[in-house]
């Protein structure tokens, strides 16, 4: 509550003050425009996407690769991929605002950004709930806050609707897996872990604090979990979710709960999450139904 609250204080301060906006990012730190952003570029596929949900889409004037959704995205000019930034590219924009990802951008691109006095809003939205706010946040910050506060408002209906019907529902052990070679999967301050927790699952790995922490077979068979969740980095089931098959002696193995969620739906701190979490939901209860009666 105290993200969304802060930024709707400074949103009236800037109100008050004129076309000033101030609004702090995910780092804690304010981002002040003299006025609403008019040219905005996104680092990340995932910002594209939020943007797009506050209504600010038609100020987005660069983004990186895989910025594949709304269809609209495709058609905006690149800027390199979200670990290669082309910053001539970015600074020949001449943005007014550029959103980073802070877990996800080289810091030494953002410095070379910042130096060319280029405004800086980091985001970092770690649970689900945080992605209300981002969304009202860009809207504060595109001058979109009508169209962005809607849109943050369906998402927390949305989310309310999920946790009454799956947050009291019995745990389901989970792994998810991230990828194959090298093992990763997600830790507990990662936005998936938030998703396992809103559908009843226990990620098996929660007291992990990396974001995306490497794991050993060994650990898994060891956490023994009771449903593997796997997302890749197509549209397509990953071939080597079926390698676990080799390892009887997992509870999710034996009963045949290997799942796929498409990466794009639940890997992404974006609006789109929460299909993702149906997903997921649907997946755990499908454990929940497979389990021994008596």
């Amino acid at each position: 509550m105290l993200k969304p609250l802060l930024a709707l204080i400074l949103c009236v301060a800037s109100g008050m003050a004129g076309a000033e906006v101030l609004v702090t990012d995910d780092t804690g730190a304010t981002v002040r425009l003299a006025q609403p952003a008019q040219r905005i570029v996104t680092l990340a596929p995932n910002l594209v996407e939020t943007l797009f949900a506050a209504g600010a889409g038609g100020k987005l004037v660069g983004t990186v690769e895989f910025s594949n959704y709304p269809e609209a995205a495709r058609k905006v000019p690149l800027v390199g991929s979200y670990s290669r930034l082309d910053l001539e590219a970015v600074a020949a924009l001449k943005p007014d605002l550029v959103i980073a990802w802070h877990s996800g951008n080289a810091p030494a691109h953002i410095d070379k950004l910042r130096a060319l006095g280029l405004p800086i809003y980091f985001s970092q939205p770690d649970r689900i709930e945080d992605v209300a706010a981002e969304i009202e946040r860009f809207g504060i910050l595109a001058g979109t806050s009508k169209i962005g506060n809607a849109a943050a408002q369906q998402f927390r209906e949305r989310l309310a609707g999920l946790k009454k019907t799956y947050s009291t529902r019995p745990p389901v052990r989970t792994f998810y897996e991230i990828w194959q070679q090298p093992l990763a999967t997600v830790g507990k301050n990662q936005i998936i872990s938030s998703v396992i927790r809103l559908c009843g699952g226990e990620n098996v790995f929660e007291k992990l604090d990396s974001l995306a922490p490497i794991v050993t077979v060994e650990a898994v068979i060891a956490a023994n979990p009771e449903a593997i969740v796997a997302s890749g980095m197509g549209e397509s089931r990953p071939e080597w979710l079926d390698d676990w098959k080799r390892w009887t002696s997992i509870t999710a193995v034996a009963r045949s709960n290997l799942f796929f969620v498409l990466p794009d739906l639940i890997q992404r701190h974006t609006p789109r999450l929460l299909d993702g979490a149906e997903r997921l939901c649907q997946h755990l209860e499908t454990a929940r139904s497979r389990r021994p009666r008596g």
